[in-house]
Parts: structure tokens; sequence; C-alpha cells
């Protein structure tokens, strides 16, 4: 009876006849009271499974879905969506002004909305959590939870506070997504979100996307990646649809940008060095078709859900097996074929190495920040980011590895937050493990593996899609 329903909602608000393969099994599991740990690809309809829970709560107990989710721009896309929908959700994150939250809030408290988005941050506000105190969350969702594991490939260290969320919301039932996690990451997320692996169900579908075909063309240097992209960028097999083309630096995608202006291909450029408004802009115009073609660093992509993308090119190598699969999971979402292409050198992984290096400080690093914020800390706000890295290292302003420490000083309270002026406050000691070298050891040894993965999957003579799924079944047990 409870699934009947389900599909007339399904139905009535979304437009599908029917459910996918699966989405019926996991309500049906959540709503009774089950977790869930869902491993699906890109765009096969991961969020109808806590979008559909919530509405099928009775309205008048003012039961909650609430939703973890990593990005702003993600989130307010998603509420966005479902508003059009007549569905009644929002989100709470640092875009509203004052009063705009302080209002969102009441309506909160009021028993309004059956579906809230936040950032895992947002637990850090004591107004927030007085407020969602009042209400009874039937159903925690954390969407993008490969942030949650210090194995997975986009680790955000408030994510790995969920254990603690989990407690203070009294233990919903929790349902964890993610198109990508290896068993060990897997494993790792069940640990940090306080779940035992026995008490959660693994729904996992591996690679099932027959109309992508997965190329990789061996490239000796960049004008002959430049050549291979021109020729796939002018084949008329793609020309009726959209394409991205990612860049592991902003440096080489500006050089690119130059030479296919030069061409006359028209494109937008999309990174983190642009401004917030700006970037909006650019995905607002590749969504409405007015730009067919982006090229962008891997920020480019998180919750887009355009069904025309024909063409993913890799002009530079992805760190890691997850950040490859989850950038081609963009391509061909109307089932239509698509091509996702790897212009893959050699000489890229020495870009990939340098950014293992930087996001793996070692315990010396820690243990020279630490001691520069206790001991200057005036000279520190005084003098800003840029001076403090300058004491700890000589050998490029690019050295991301200050920015890698802090993030992980506030994961362990040892500052009071990852951002000045706050990153400046020392309210804690250094933890054992940013001093233990051989725990820090092994997380970089496990990010090394994750790039090794890469070139094996380069050299890949056979069906890649294969491999990809040994990888996310078999990998670590």
């Amino acid at each position: 009876m409870r699934l009947d329903r389900a599909r007339n909602l399904l139905r009535q608000y979304f437009g599908f006849a029917d459910f996918r393969p699966g989405q019926a099994e996991i309500i049906s599991r959540v709503m009774d009271g089950g977790h869930c740990m869902v491993v699906m690809p890109t765009g096969m309809g991961k969020s109808l499974c806590y979008q559909l829970p919530a509405l099928l709560q009775p309205p008048d107990t003012g039961a909650l879905v609430l939703v973890l989710s990593p990005l702003i721009a993600l989130m307010k896309d998603q509420v966005d969506a479902l508003q059009s929908r007549g569905i009644d959700a929002t989100y709470i994150n640092s875009s509203l002004d004052r009063s705009s939250r302080n209002e969102r809030y009441q309506q909160i408290a009021d028993g309004k909305f059956q579906l809230l988005f936040v950032t895992p941050e947002r637990f850090r506000k004591q107004e927030f959590c007085q407020v969602i105190a009042r209400r009874k969350v039937q159903l925690l969702a954390i969407d993008e939870a490969h942030c949650v594991s210090q194995w997975g490939h986009d680790f955000r260290p408030d994510y790995t506070r969920i254990a603690e969320i989990r407690e203070q919301l009294d233990r919903p039932t929790t349902i964890a997504l993610t198109a990508t996690a290896t068993a060990e990451c897997r494993r790792d997320i069940y640990q940090q979100i306080g779940i035992d692996e026995a008490d959660i169900r693994l729904f996992h579908w591996g690679i099932q996307r027959p109309n992508l075909t997965l190329d990789v063309l061996q490239v000796y240097d960049e004008e002959e990646k430049l050549e291979g992209l021109r020729e796939v960028l002018s084949d008329p097999a793609w020309e009726h649809g959209s394409a991205i083309v990612y860049f592991a630096l902003i440096k080489t995608l500006e050089r690119f940008s130059e030479q296919l202006t030069g061409w006359g291909i028209d494109h937008v450029c999309y990174h983190g060095d642009l401004g917030r408004t700006r970037r909006r802009e650019l995905q607002d115009a590749f969504m409405s078709g007015r730009a067919d073609l982006v090229l962008a660093t891997g920020a480019f992509g998180m919750g887009i859900d355009k069904e025309d993308i024909r063409l993913v090119v890799h002009a530079e190598t992805p760190g890691s097996i997850e950040s490859y699969y989850q950038e081609i999971g963009r391509a061909g979402r109307d089932g239509l074929p698509s091509r996702c292409l790897w212009l893959y050198a050699q000489e890229d992984l020495m870009t990939q190495m340098q950014f293992i290096e930087w996001s793996n400080p070692d315990a010396a690093f820690y243990t020279r920040l630490y001691r520069l914020l206790v001991e200057r800390r005036e000279q520190c706000e005084a003098y800003g980011l840029e001076w403090v890295n300058g004491q700890l290292q000589r050998r490029s302003k690019h050295d991301h590895r200050l920015a890698t420490a802090l993030g992980m000083l506030d994961r362990y309270g040892v500052v009071a937050g990852p951002r000045p002026p706050d990153c400046f406050h020392v309210i804690d000691d250094l933890p054992v493990a940013l001093q233990d070298e051989a725990i820090l050891s092994t997380k970089k040894l496990r990010d090394q593996q994750r790039l090794y993965a890469m070139v094996q999957l380069a050299a890949e003579t056979g069906d890649r899609k294969e491999f990809l799924n040994q990888y996310f079944m078999d990998a670590a047990g």
C-alpha cells in the first residue's frame, strides 16, 4: 500500500511512471527505519531515495528530512527544482542575509518544510542547533557521502562530525549517498557516521552506463593534446549537445582557452579564481544552452543535471578513479550516445603527485604551524595567511599544505575555525594523530595508490567499464 502511494507521488511530483531498479527497495527500507548506503551512478536517481520519503510523511507530524549537502550552489539548485514541483523544501546557508535566515529559522521551528538542506558546518551555529532541536528529524540524508571518509577523494573535515550530529538529532534513520566509494571508503564512512556495518544495508549499482564510450588517447605533449581536442570538438557526432573539458590547473585551462579562441571555437571558462557571481552566471549559461562548451577545473559540475552533455574531455589527468568517474558521469544522462575522452600525457602525473604532497602535510609541518600560531599569534593575525605560509615554507607560493593543515586543525578542534581570524586562535593541544608520521604516511600512500590506479586505467586494453566496476567493488575487499 505504501509503495503504491509512493508511485502515485512519483508520477504526481516528478512525472515518472515507475521507479528505477532499486529505488523502491531503498525507500521501503528507510520508511521502515533501516539505514542505507547507496552507491549509484551519477544521474540515476539517488535524490529520489530521500525526497519521496519526505513526501510520504504525514504533513501534520512536523517530521523533517534533513539533507547534508556539501555545496551552497548544489543545494540551491536542488531546492529550486523541488519548489518548482510544489514540494515544501528550503535551505539554510551563508548565502542568506541575517533577516532571511532568521525568518527561515522561525518557519522551521513552526513546523514548516518537509525537506531542509544544510551543510554540516551549519551545526557549528548555536542558533541553528536550537531550532533543529524543535523538529523531529525522521530521516538524515548524507549527500556526496564520500566527503565523510578520509580515504575518499573529496575529504571534507566537517563531514566527519556526522556521528556527533546524529547523536544530537537523536540517532535518526540515515541514508548515505554517493556515486563513488570503494570498499575501504565505505567502511570508513560507516565508522565516521557512527553506524555499525551490520546495521546499514549496501545498495551498489556499479557502472551501468552503456551509452558512454570511454576512450584514452595517449599524447606526448600539450601540442598533441590541443590537436586531439580540436579533432574531437570538430566531430559532427557531438555538435548537437554540450561539452565539458576538464583541467587540473587554471594556467593550463587559460592556455587552451587562448588557442580555442584563435581557432574561432566559442566557449566559456569556469574555475575557482572567479567570483561566486561570475561562476553562477557561467553555470546558468551552460544549463540554459547559451554556452555549449565549457573549459573547467574540477570545481565545475557538482549537482549539474543537464541531459545533453555529449562529450566530456579530460585534458589533464585526474588525481583518482573517483574524480574521473564523478566527472564522466555528467555525460549522456538522456541515455543517448556520449563520449568520454582522456588525453593522457605521462607528464601530467607530476602535477598530481605535487597535489598529493600538498594534501598531505607531514608531522613536522603540523608542529611548525602549531608553534607559529601559539608563539606569534599577533603577527599571524596582522600579516595574514600569505605571511604564515612564507614562515612555513619558501619553495612555492602555490604550496597548499597550509590550507590542508588549517582544515585539519579545525577538524580536531585545535583552532577556533578554518579561516581567518578564527584559524589563528589556538584553543587546544596538537593531537597525536597529527604528530604520528605513520598515520599521516598511510593517508599519503592511499592517495598515491589512487593515482596509480589512473595509470592502470590508461594502460587497460580491455573493457574500461569493467575495470571501474572492479575498482569500486573489490578495492580493499
